[in-house]
């Protein structure tokens, strides 16, 4: 005998099939990732709550200034009763040690162990950011504190230290001489390491190759090298070698050669981060390779190449063992740089300081912070001759843009009218 079920038409699912006793037990739900909500209604699983990073909460505060009064009255006890322990370095040292260990307890009670270790962590670091501009801020106000006699007299900055003697007062000389010379001697090494410097590093990312690579070695071991070693190369070249004197030019070469490696390397690092995709599009419009190193490689990093300048600067303007070795020294003004001695700030600091007179102390931290204040220049003016991104134009800039989209606009026009004209030649009446 056959049975028939009956069908059901077409597009109708029909009644669901009754389980089977050949079907067996139903599947469990395959397993997956239920993500929590996000919405202001959504709920979180219970024992759970949702926290803010960005913020900072009472207990995280609570947790910092109880370790750090729970540090600091262990380690007096340590110092004070029960440990023959003394030295206020010792004590710091001891108590940041105590300091992190009590927080890391005290962060545990309402934190997991990564949490912990996030807290240790970012508490390292802040407190190695805080103890470098401390050590930053501590020797600048000391410069300043030390230098306070001899920086009040206007006579400091005017004259020079050729009628000066060691027991003269403060009233008498100044650093004139150095910081013409410091001038002279930066102003050449910077001539010759910019131009040297930046056509080097296009070459290094623009031209690769075996010698590229060289070269990129040479740069970066040269990095490292002792400014006492810069100067008895041009000691040993350009005076013992070439019979030169020394001079002014001496020292700038001196200098060059310890700014020369710094400049390329950070101008380096900083083309290579312009995006390839700048450099294609400029080939896809028919470029030479030059031609777009000039007009997009060096206007996008342009301000990456100011600050490489200036941390050159920043390391030869303060370089004393190659200029005690190839410029000499001398307490008159000389504004010749091709002969005769040339001091500069560093190395006048340097004499001033190891003499016993008070004047002399007093003079040598005044010129100390007069090369800081001149670094500080130095560093806002290439700012603002640099800093602006790619892209941002000054105002005379934007003006020349402008008139020259209105001329550009001029010249169209005509040119439209003309082709008019050209296109639709005014009717002629025929004689009979």
């Amino acid at each position: 005998m056959t049975v028939t079920a009956p069908q059901s038409p077409p597009g109708d699912p029909g009644p669901p099939a009754a389980p089977t006793a050949l079907a067996g037990p139903p599947k469990p739900p395959a397993g997956g990732t239920t993500l929590p909500g996000r919405g202001p209604g959504a709920r979180t699983a219970p024992g759970q709550s949702r926290r803010n990073l960005s913020t900072l909460r009472a207990t995280d505060v609570y947790a910092l200034l109880g370790a750090a009064a729970a540090s600091l009255a262990l380690t007096w006890l340590m110092f004070d009763r029960l440990l023959p322990f003394n030295g206020v370095l010792g004590f710091l040292a001891i108590a940041y040690v105590l300091f992190l260990g009590v927080y890391a307890l005290l962060v545990s009670f309402d934190e997991d162990g990564p949490a912990v270790r996030d807290r240790i962590a970012a508490a390292v670091v802040q407190t190695l950011g805080l103890l470098m501009l401390a050590v930053l801020a501590f020797v600048v106000v000391y410069t300043l504190y030390e230098g306070r006699e001899a920086l009040p007299h206007p006579n400091f900055y005017v004259e020079s230290m050729a009628d000066a003697g060691p027991v003269e007062p403060l009233g008498v000389g100044g650093i004139l001489h150095a910081i013409v010379g410091t001038l002279w001697q930066i102003g050449i090494a910077l001539a010759v390491c910019i131009p040297a410097g930046l056509v080097c590093a296009v070459f290094l990312n623009e031209v690769p190759g075996p010698f590229s690579r060289f070269v990129r070695t040479i740069v970066e071991a040269m990095t490292a090298l002792p400014s006492i070693v810069a100067g008895l190369f041009i000691y040993a070249t350009f005076i013992l070698g070439l019979g030169f004197d020394r001079s002014g030019l001496a020292a700038a070469l001196a200098i060059s050669v310890m700014m020369l490696p710094i400049v390329i390397r950070a101008a380096d690092v900083v083309i290579r981060l312009v995006p390839g995709t700048l450099r294609e599009a400029s080939y896809a419009l028919g470029t030479s390779r030059w031609r777009t190193v000039w007009h997009v490689v060096l206007p996008t990093s342009r301000s990456g190449l100011t600050t490489a300048v200036i941390l050159g600067t920043a390391r030869g303007v303060g370089e004393t063992s190659p200029v005690l070795l190839t410029a000499g020294f001398t307490a008159e003004l000389n504004t010749n740089p091709l002969q005769d001695p040339m001091v500069s700030l560093p190395l006048a600091a340097f004499e001033l300081v190891k003499s016993p007179e008070p004047t002399y102390i007093a003079r040598g931290f005044g010129t100390a912070a007069v090369l800081l204040v001149l670094v500080l220049v130095l560093f806002v003016l290439a700012r603002v001759l640099g800093g602006r991104g790619p892209g941002r134009l000054s105002r005379r800039q934007e003006h020349r843009r402008v008139r020259a989209s209105r001329r550009d606009a001029q010249r169209f026009a005509a040119r439209g009218r003309a082709d008019q004209t050209t296109d639709h030649p005014a009717p002629t009446r025929s004689t009979p």
